[in-house]
């Protein structure tokens, strides 16, 4: 389902390809937080994959805040997190991104947004889909004023299960399937 690009969106000139946000590049540091990988396949309506397709996110780090000039968090921010990245699909439509679990943070004063990543996926021909995964069995998914407004039999393709990962246990991997609409 479509979801709101979110006021911290870092802008076009900002990206640059690179699917590791764990790193900043001339640092030695790593990121905060637990190392996720989240891959998945850009599809078609039809079910066939999408390939060459850009695929964009954007994310707060571990402590729950953006690298955004608005962003009134006053959690720190990690410098060796790229808060976002892009990368493209192969010609079997296949993405991935090796990223930490993002922090939740303070929306309004009566509501935290649980940890999610923003998405913008786009290809000459589709419409650009933007949208937001969100993690499974996160308490404050059931209070967010943004994902309860998708009706609860869609959760399944928004709300991801992550798992050990069987490449880098100390990590974990979800799934996260997308479809796109040609114009």
């Amino acid at each position: 389902p479509v979801q709101p690009e979110g006021p911290f969106y870092p802008g076009e000139t900002e990206f640059v390809a690179d699917n590791d946000l764990t790193r900043v590049p001339g640092r030695t540091g790593t990121a905060l937080g637990q190392v996720i990988y989240v891959k998945g396949v850009v599809s078609d309506l039809h079910c066939q994959p999408v390939p060459h397709a850009n695929v964009e996110i954007w994310q707060a780090c571990a402590s729950g805040r953006y690298n955004h000039n608005f962003d009134p968090n006053p959690a720190p921010l990690d410098p060796n997190f790229r808060f976002w990245g892009e990368t493209f699909t192969n010609e079997r439509g296949e993405y991935s991104f090796k990223t930490i679990l993002p922090g939740a943070y303070p929306a309004a004063e009566d509501w935290d947004r649980p940890p999610h990543i923003h998405f913008r996926i786009a290809k000459l021909g589709y419409k650009e889909l933007i949208t937001q995964m969100y993690f499974k069995g996160e308490p404050l998914n059931d209070m967010d004023k943004i994902l309860t407004r998708v009706p609860r039999r869609m959760w399944d393709e928004i709300v991801v299960d992550f798992a050990t990962n069987p490449a880098d246990p100390t990590s974990r991997l979800g799934v996260f399937n997308i479809s796109i609409e040609p114009v």
